[in-house]
């Protein structure tokens, strides 16, 4: 049987814990104080999904490599998705207007619609639509 994950929990290194979450609330997204305090606060993507913004003095606790400079290079891109692409849109207009940086330019596939930014810490991001119905075989 293959492995199948219920939930997902991403770590992420923040310079500075409250402007980070000062970015990601005016996007639209909301924190659980449950699993948030002085070093580290838990960013709600869905019900299954969760971003942990820990400072670098705490995330530096947690590995036994040097933190990479996330403003100077890529160690991932964190993906998710949109209702459509004017949600995208809207996610990607409120990344920019809360100090976020444009990655790339947007990219319209047809079936799919994604716009990147990176947050104040340099972390990548994309918010994609994809028209699921552009897939069905008829």
């Amino acid at each position: 049987m293959a492995y199948k994950s219920t939930h997902t929990f991403i770590n992420l290194p923040v310079k500075d814990l409250n402007p980070s979450k000062e970015f990601f609330s005016s996007i639209g997204f909301e924190f659980n104080p449950q699993f948030s305090d002085e070093n580290s606060a838990c960013l709600v993507i869905n019900d299954n999904t969760y971003v942990q913004l820990l400072t670098e003095p705490y995330f530096k606790t947690f590995v036994n490599k040097p933190l990479a400079d996330a403003a100077s290079a890529a160690a991932g891109i964190i993906a998710l998705s949109a209702d459509s692409r004017a949600h995208v849109d809207e996610l990607a207009d409120k990344a920019l207007a809360a100090g976020g940086k444009q990655s790339k330019e947007p990219a319209d596939h047809g079936f799919m619609y994604v716009r990147s930014f990176e947050d104040l810490d340099g972390h990548l991001w994309e918010i994609a639509y994809m028209d699921m119905g552009a897939f069905s075989q008829e």
